[in-house]
């Protein structure tokens, strides 16, 4: 097991001024973890959307940090200001659904000195995540048992994780005392990323196949659940990672606190509700095969990366400037 993944920064500028190396974003492949750490450079805007489409790069957030990294390294190395638009316009969609891509490329984009902006970008990513796990900590108590979905560690944010952070904080308080981890088919974010990053931290953990969730509910073994989001509506509906819905239904049918954790900006102020969010669908693949062998028969498959959570099934949402209660 690799301990303190969340030192591990897993999206940074690559190439400084005076280095040997070119202009880039390098980034940890989390396609690979947990069995190996291996870190890649995107050289160029193509490779960078590719990274990012693939889940190389994942997390909102972090997919927030390689889009500002991105416009630096697109004004770097295309000389044609048309084409350096179109690049930014294909970066700015790799992702659809989550809100922070195309927010930090127009962020960035817009900014008299581009690198400035982008490390700025960064290092308040690095502050919120501190910040919303001190809201959160008075919502854990000792010996508090929470479920969560998918992986929101510091992975996934490049700074030290948001629901993810937050439990890890908790549990140093002596507030928290086991976290079950939904695997989070199809790409087992949960079994390969959330589990990796507790268990380094010494955070009691296990790990569930998502459809257990409901069940350990209902034998009083789970007494919250926090997640993270992706995009939030005016009114509180969330996207997340698919299968958030049906936990927020199990939740309220047995009476347990679902939260929802995530920064400020995450909210889309343009959007009433989840009605009107993009959902992100993805390869057949991801479902029919896991580890690269063919697990299903050939045939229709349904894959979208998220789906909508309505206000009305959330407790709260935490967020670094405070608790929203739904």
């Amino acid at each position: 097991m690799i301990a303190e993944p969340r030192q591990r920064r897993s999206v940074a500028w690559q190439g400084a001024p005076l280095s040997s190396e070119p202009p880039g974003v390098r980034y940890l492949d989390q396609r690979a973890l947990p069995h190996e750490v291996r870190y890649e450079s995107a050289t160029d805007v193509d490779a960078l959307i590719e990274a990012i489409r693939c889940l190389a790069i994942r997390g909102a957030p972090a997919i927030g940090i390689a889009g500002a990294y991105g416009v630096v390294l697109a004004r770097r190395t295309i000389a044609d200001a048309t084409l350096c638009q179109a690049a930014l316009a294909r970066l700015r969609e790799a992702r659809p659904t989550a809100i922070n891509l195309a927010w930090a490329v127009d962020r960035v984009a817009a900014a008299v000195d581009p690198f400035a902006e982008a490390e700025a970008l960064h290092r308040e990513q690095i502050r919120v995540d501190a910040a919303i796990a001190d809201v959160a900590l008075p919502l854990f108590r000792p010996e508090m048992r929470l479920l969560t979905h998918c992986h929101t560690g510091g992975v996934a944010t490049a700074g030290s994780g948001t629901a993810l952070g937050a439990f890890i904080a908790a549990h140093r308080a002596g507030r928290l005392a086991h976290v079950w981890v939904d695997e989070t088919r199809p790409l087992l974010q949960g079994a390969r990323l959330t589990l990796w990053e507790l268990q380094a931290e010494g955070v009691p953990a296990t790990l569930i196949v998502d459809a257990a969730a409901a069940a350990l509910m209902a034998q009083g073994r789970v007494d919250a659940v926090m997640v993270g989001a992706d995009r939030i509506a005016r009114n509180g509906d969330t996207a997340n990672k698919i299968g958030t819905y049906a936990l927020a239904i199990a939740a309220r049918y047995h009476g347990i606190p679902f939260y929802v954790a995530a920064p400020k900006m995450t909210i889309d102020e343009r959007i009433a509700d989840g009605a009107a969010m993009h959902i992100e669908q993805r390869s057949a693949d991801e479902v029919r095969c896991i580890a690269g062998y063919e697990v299903a028969a050939v045939g229709a498959v349904e894959n979208p990366a998220f789906d909508i959570t309505p206000h009305t099934l959330i407790t709260a949402i935490v967020t670094e400037d405070g608790l929203w209660r739904l």
